[in-house]
């Protein structure tokens, strides 16, 4: 158990799918795994265990934002001992480049959060994903036929801004999208020594203000949550 998961120690796989939605948790957990169980809850924060395949799999929420995902990611690798965690979400486009529903694998996220280097004395602006989980990603991308796009994006603390057009960091390390949470778990996996990947879905492209609805997005999600799923058989 640590201050924000209420979990007991070996209740936590090593591997850990971690969205920013406790019900999109929870949706995985339904549809996805076997002999789950609930093993935290609080804040409203889910947290379920349960088999992918006969492996041990843990899914859990991260909330929102930088100082949300650095606490939950860093009592995972920390309190029980999570080798990997896969980072799945949905992010804006910068460009039109890129379509709904396109699949990201980050590569590197650019962000003017302190927090890295405040935290553990990180120094820079931009930070890779962490161990083996981006190649992993890619090799079970091609095996299933998907397509995936490695890129960098650009990690907000800002999701409503005055000023229009794509902020100069993004410009600055040619960022194709936005989201809200990679670059403090990236990290956290660096100082940490741990594997740390983030898979995102297109949702919304900013310039043409074309989006995912909310009736298509159970759907849209389907083949990100199947690719992180079977990336995990291979820790």
């Amino acid at each position: 158990m640590s201050v924000h998961i209420a979990a007991k120690k070996g209740e936590i796989a090593k591997t850990v799918l971690q969205p920013g939605d406790p019900l999109r948790a929870k949706y995985i957990a339904d549809h996805f795994l076997e002999e789950v169980k609930l093993v935290s809850q609080t804040r409203g924060i889910f947290y379920f265990t349960g088999k992918y395949k006969g492996k041990e799999i843990s899914v859990g929420a991260s909330g929102m934002g930088i100082p949300s995902i650095g606490i939950y990611s860093y009592e995972l690798f920390t309190e029980f001992n999570v080798d990997t965690i896969i980072r799945i979400g949905t992010c804006g486009a910068y460009t039109t480049d890129l379509k709904v529903f396109d699949l990201l694998n980050v590569e590197f996220s650019a962000s003017e959060s302190t927090y890295a280097n405040y935290a553990w004395g990180i120094e820079g602006d931009l930070i890779a994903h962490q161990g083996k989980a981006f190649e992993m990603i890619n090799e079970t991308a091609g095996k299933l036929d998907l397509l995936i796009k490695p890129t960098n994006i650009h990690t907000s603390d800002i999701f409503y801004r005055k000023e229009s057009g794509i902020p100069a960091i993004a410009s600055k390390y040619n960022c194709s999208a936005v989201e809200m949470e990679a670059f403090a778990l990236f990290a956290n996996a660096q100082y940490l020594g741990k594997n740390a990947a983030t898979i995102l879905t297109v949702s919304d492209i900013i310039p043409t203000h074309e989006n995912i609805s909310a009736d298509q997005r159970e759907t849209a999600l389907k083949p990100m949550i199947e690719l992180a799923l079977e990336t995990a058989l291979n820790f």
